[in-house]
């Protein structure tokens, strides 16, 4: 059963992205449900139930767990432990917002971490030239 979207997660939505315009370009899809938040094709943040959830990595996570935020929770079997929920006092102030949610995008390409490899580069089965 497919669940229908209300203006109410709409208004979410709109807010949300009116928040993190000082990030220039955030793109919303439709996604379980919600949307997935990405940045320069980084995904890094879920919006699901009138919900922000940003991704974390063991560096960031203790900042969302100190303040009670869970893990997102799509359904009663699925727990993703790197999304967490954005606290009320973060999602209020755009500029924390963004300061979080550049936080979420690092935590994808971690320092020292390359985008993309050319074809063969770093592979074992690479083809000695």
């Amino acid at each position: 059963m497919q669940r229908v979207r209300t203006r109410k997660d709409d208004s979410f939505k709109e807010f949300v992205l009116d928040q993190l315009r000082g990030l220039g370009g955030v793109d919303c899809r439709p996604m379980f449900g919600g949307y997935g938040l990405y940045l320069d094709g980084v995904f890094f943040g879920i919006l699901h139930r009138g919900r922000l959830y940003f991704k974390t990595d063991p560096a960031s996570r203790p900042a969302y767990e100190e303040r009670g935020m869970e893990p997102f929770r799509p359904n009663a079997k699925q727990t993703l432990k790197t999304y967490y929920e954005v606290p009320l006092e973060i999602l209020e102030d755009a500029d924390l917002l963004a300061s979080w949610a550049r936080e979420a995008i690092r935590s994808q390409h971690p320092p020292g971490h390359r985008k993309g490899r050319r074809r063969g580069e770093g592979s074992r089965n690479a083809i000695a030239r």
